[in-house]
């Protein structure tokens, strides 16, 4: 059978609902085609538009940058050019491309004594703060003096204050060696360390707490010279004014200098390290053999009390063996600057909680980058591990700072006593929840308190280096005279047998000063800086372990949290408070009662002065000026005092033999505020 195919003819037209779906399909692949074309065009916007967005400003491109940085840096660079130099820069430039075989072509003589007057008046209406070099101004007292005829006539020795000196790392161990010769303390290499090398620099800057030396493979030492301590970094001058003013009137290194010490050694170890008070007694006495004059000592802060402990360890037949007339053969006038001769209150918050004034009334942006590079532990570590600072603890406990209901500078109608240097405030409902309350502490029990709950180690320090009590008895004032514990504390030991030594204070009055605090305590927690037991106590400093004198103990345990409560401000109380702090009388920085009250009152007595050493007290009052960033002439900040004119004139005019025309002055109720200190048994 044969098959065959089938072929079905083609359709020559198609039906009505084939051409719909024809039509249809046509459609749908026209509108298809259509919104790929709409979404293609709408990429290619959104691309353009994400160039455009991309594409700098003109004011951040490279071309408009680089010359920019060219002419800031030119400008930068025209600070360091002195007005009158300005001429002798075409010179300068003609010999340096004739050493490169390059012809400059000569220029007409120019007068530039128009540019000069210009450059001068633009230098002179920068702010103090942002100049690099000097324009003048600095050297004005010095040049008054001079004017009247006025010549150095005394060698001077300058002592800084606590943290002015710079300090410079001689380790050589692999771990610091990348730090050999460098400030870790001081300019702007401390700030690169301290920004991206916290931890290494903190273990290089704490002490041993067991020797309160060196740890082992760290070497910190003082800078040495005049630079030690005349600027902290480029541009924040510390002495250099005072040391320029002086130059004018014919100071130089052959009777001027400067005496640099490592701030964080107790001073005990200042001279069992460094021998510090033999170079001291060293450079006095060949300044008196060469210039043929007594020696004026200007101190300022910690200096102060430096100056005191030298007095009587130069002195002392066992150490400075300088004899008894010592200090009256070689010493012409002592000026303490601003120096905290009864402690200062925040010594107490900083060795308690690692705070002060300074670190919370910062804004919040800057509390977090400070707890962030040195939390409250990291500062308590470095505090206590630092004798040195321990110096500064308040003197002389309630008798000078108040009991708990008084203080002798309260404010008329005070609301809250200053007495209570440490205060809690704690609600009803937490007192009820917890059954407990916490008490506030005076001077007395706030330095119990502390000392009984910390480390052995930090007792030791403290009880071997310091004594911070108040003594009335004269027999025990001259034993005192031979135990160097007692020697920083112008309460416990008395002046020098010097008669002719005059004895200026000068020092600052009319700035907000941290005075007493309130606190505020959380949860308990393990603190690795507690104490080594429950009741830490010895009774030999020699000992292993602690001495620990105090016998009460108190509510708080160690082992709860502590801090300032920064919380609390009132601008209605008396006396004010701010984030927590009380606020007094002072320098901003040293209470009044401190830099004033053995001035006043308490060098005036016999009992504490038997050899009637003239003391003459100068206040200056604290008048900013609000366009110049460190206040200008008539600032009386603690550290920017030593830029004011009245202390430069001071100091000069006692090296130049005019100190006899310095008078008292008071501008504060220090006077009054004295009286009431408990200077005798029978108070």
């Amino acid at each position: 059978m044969t098959l065959t195919k089938r072929h079905t003819p083609l359709r020559a037209s198609q039906s009505d609902d084939d051409v719909i779906i024809g039509a249809s399909s046509a459609i749908e692949v026209h509108g298809t085609a259509e919104r790929l074309k709409d979404d293609l065009r709408k990429g290619a916007e959104t691309i353009r538009e994400a160039r455009k967005s991309a594409e700098r400003p003109w004011w951040k491109m490279g071309r408009f940058l680089f010359p920019l940085g060219i002419i800031v840096g030119t400008l930068v660079g025209f600070t360091f050019v002195e007005p009158e130099d300005l001429h002798d820069i075409h010179t300068q430039v003609t010999l340096m491309m004739a050493d490169l075989g390059v012809s400059v072509p000569q220029l007409p003589d120019l007068d530039f004594s128009r540019v000069e007057a210009e450059w001068k008046r633009l230098r002179n209406s920068i702010p103090e703060l942002w100049k690099f070099n000097n324009d003048g101004r600095e050297f004005q007292v010095g040049e008054a003096f001079k004017a009247r005829g006025l010549d150095a006539e005394y060698p001077v020795i300058l002592i800084p204050g606590i943290i002015s000196t710079g300090l410079e790392s001689w380790s050589t161990s692999p771990d610091y060696r990348a730090f050999f010769r460098e400030k870790l303390w001081g300019g702007f290499n401390m700030v690169s360390q301290v920004t991206f090398n916290k931890e290494k620099w903190i273990a290089a800057m704490m002490l041993d707490p067991v020797t309160g030396l060196d740890p082992p493979d760290v070497k910190i030492r003082a800078a040495e010279g005049i630079d030690a301590a005349s600027m902290f970094i480029q541009g924040y001058w510390i002495w250099s004014k005072i040391i320029e003013n002086m130059a004018v009137v014919n100071y130089d290194t052959n009777n001027l200098y400067l005496a640099p010490y490592d701030w964080r050694l107790s001073f005990f170890n200042l001279e069992e390290r460094d021998g510090y008070f033999s170079k001291l007694k060293s450079t006095i006495e060949l300044f008196k053999k060469r210039q043929k004059r007594k020696v004026v000592i200007a101190a300022h802060s910690m200096g102060a009390t430096v100056v005191l402990y030298f007095f009587k360890w130069v002195e002392s037949p066992e150490y400075g063996n300088g004899g008894p007339n010592w200090v009256e053969d070689h010493i012409e006038a002592y000026i303490s600057i601003a120096g905290p001769q009864l402690g200062v209150p925040k010594a107490i918050a900083a060795f308690l909680s690692g705070e002060m004034k300074d670190t919370v009334q910062v804004n919040p942006a800057g509390a977090y980058v400070l707890e962030r590079f040195f939390s409250r532990k990291e500062r308590q570590k470095l505090f206590r591990s630092w004798a040195g600072s321990a110096s500064m603890w308040i003197k002389g406990g309630n008798a000078v700072w108040g009991n708990g209901v008084h203080a002798p500078d309260d404010e008329c109608n005070a609301t809250h006593s200053h007495g209570q240097l440490i205060a809690f405030r704690q609600s009803q409902a937490e007192t009820a929840i917890r059954g407990e309350t916490s008490r506030n502490m005076t001077a007395d029990e706030a330095s119990d308190w502390i000392l009984k709950h910390t480390p052995s180690t930090f007792q030791k320090m403290i009880a071997t280096n310091y004594s911070f009590g108040i003594e009335r008895d004269e027999e025990k004032l001259k034993k005192n005279g031979n135990d160097p514990v007692k020697w920083s504390n112008p309460l416990e030991v008395q002046l020098p047998h010097a008669p002719s030594m005059k004895i200026y204070c000068v020092y600052g009055v009319g700035k907000e000063t941290e005075r007493s605090y309130w606190y505020a305590r959380g949860e308990y927690e393990h603190d690795v800086a507690s104490a080594d037991s429950t009741s830490p106590e010895c009774h030999e400093p020699s000992a292993e372990g602690c001495h620990s004198p105090h016998a009460e103990t108190l509510d708080l345990p160690l082992t709860r949290k502590n801090w300032i409560d920064s919380d609390y401000s009132s601008d209605e109380t008396k006396p004010k408070v701010q984030n927590g702090v009380k606020l007094g009388e002072g320098d901003g920085t040293v209470s009044l009662l401190s830099l004033g009250a053995m001035c006043v009152e308490g060098w005036k007595r016999k009992r504490w002065n038997p050899a009637g050493i003239k003391v003459t007290t100068v206040e200056l009052p604290h008048q900013p000026n609000p366009s110049i960033p460190r206040g200008g002439a008539n600032t009386s900040d603690h550290v920017d005092i030593l830029g004011s004119t009245r202390l430069n004139e001071i100091i000069l005019e006692v090296a130049t033999g005019a100190g006899d025309k310095i008078q008292d002055s008071f501008v504060s109720d220090i006077q009054e505020y004295a009286k009431k200190v408990l200077w005798d048994d029978d108070n």
